[in-house]
C-alpha cells in the first residue's frame, strides 16, 4: 500500500467503517465494503479528488445504498426474523476510537432502522451521526437541500421511539439484562417478566443455521412460556453474563468457549419496561467474537 494511501486508510477507516455499519447492521459486510472503496480509491485519480475526507464518506455511503437496494430481496427471504449483527464488548470495555465512543448507536435503533429505505436510512445518518448540513447531505446524495430535510422528517417519525434519553436507558438496561441473568440461574423467569409490557415481542433470529422461533412470539405470557421452555432444554454448561450491545447492557450466553446468543432490548422508558427482546443467534453474527 502506498504512503499516502495507508495514511488515509488509518485516517478514515474507523469513520467509514462506523458508518458502514450504521447504514447495513452488519460488520461483516461493513467490513468488506470499505475494503473495496480504498481498492477502488487506489485506482482513482488524485487530480479528481479535492476533498478526500468527502469524497470517501460519499463513496462508502452510496456504495451502502447500492448494497441495501439488492439485500433487500435476500432479507424478505430470510429464515426467521432478520436482525442487524451486534457489536459486543465487555461491560468495562470502551471503543478505543473516539468516534466510535460518542457516536454509538443503540441496537434497537439499528432493528428500527430497517424500516427505513436506504436513502432515508443515509440522510438520517448523515444528519444525526456526522451532523452534515442538509446542503452538504444534498451534495453527497445529489438531491436539494430541501428534500433532503424533508427525507430526515420522516426518518425521524419512523425511528421516534428510541430517539430519547439515553442515560435512562443504560440505567433500565442493565436492571433488565441482571433480571434476565439472575432468572437464568434460577429458572424462574417470572420476575423477569414483570419488567416487560403487556404487548412486548421477542424476536429470534437464527437465520435458518440454528433452532430458533421462527415466528415473532407476541404478548408477556407468550414469551415467558418460551423463555422458561428453553430453560428447561439447555444442560448446566451454559453460562449467562453481562456484556455491552452496542453500547448498551445486554446479555451473552455461552457454552465453554462458543457463543450460544446475545440478548438486546428495546426499551419504553415512560413505563420503566422492555418493549422488544431481540434474541441473535445465527452464528455468522455472534461467532466471531471472543469472550473474556
Amino acid at each position: 500500500m502506498e504512503p499516502k494511501l495507508e495514511t488515509l486508510y488509518t485516517t478514515y477507516k474507523p469513520l467509514l467503517h462506523s458508518i458502514a455499519y450504521r447504514m447495513l447492521g452488519s460488520v461483516t459486510e461493513a467490513e468488506d465494503i470499505v475494503q473495496d472503496l480504498f481498492i477502488a480509491y487506489a485506482q482513482s485519480p488524485d487530480s479528481e479528488i479535492r476533498n478526500e475526507k468527502a469524497y470517501l464518506i460519499k463513496m462508502v455511503t452510496n456504495r451502502c445504498i447500492n448494497f441495501l437496494r439488492s439485500a433487500r430481496k435476500q432479507r424478505e427471504v430470510y429464515v426467521g426474523p432478520w436482525l442487524p449483527e451486534p457489536q459486543v464488548s465487555s461491560i468495562e470495555e470502551r471503543p478505543d476510537d473516539s468516534f466510535m465512543q460518542r457516536e454509538n448507536i443503540s441496537y434497537a435503533l439499528l432493528v428500527l432502522m430497517e424500516h427505513l429505505t436506504p436513502v432515508e436510512r443515509a440522510v438520517f445518518m448523515l444528519r444525526e451521526t456526522l451532523d452534515y448540513s442538509y446542503q452538504e447531505i444534498g451534495e453527497l446524495l445529489n438531491k436539494t437541500a430541501i428534500n433532503c430535510r424533508q427525507i430526515f422528517s420522516r426518518a425521524q417519525k419512523k425511528l421516534q421511539p428510541e430517539l430519547t434519553d439515553t442515560t435512562a436507558k443504560a440505567d433500565l438496561s442493565e436492571r433488565l439484562a441482571m433480571s434476565f441473568i439472575e432468572a437464568s440461574r434460577t429458572g424462574d423467569f417470572q420476575s423477569f417478566v414483570t419488567m416487560i409490557t403487556e404487548d412486548a415481542i421477542l424476536l429470534s433470529d437464527g437465520g435458518g443455521r440454528i433452532r430458533a422461533a421462527i415466528n415473532p412470539i407476541f404478548g408477556k405470557e407468550r414469551i415467558f412460556a418460551f423463555l422458561h421452555g428453553i430453560h428447561t432444554k439447555r444442560d448446566t454448561s451454559h453460562q449467562v453474563r453481562l456484556v455491552q450491545v452496542n453500547g448498551h447492557p445486554g446479555v451473552l450466553i455461552h457454552v465453554d468457549e462458543k457463543i450460544h446468543s446475545i440478548i438486546a432490548f428495546q426499551l419504553d422508558p415512560s413505563h420503566q419496561k422492555a418493549q422488544s427482546i431481540y434474541l441473535i443467534r445465527n452464528p455468522e453474527k455472534i461467532s466471531h467474537f471472543h469472550i473474556r
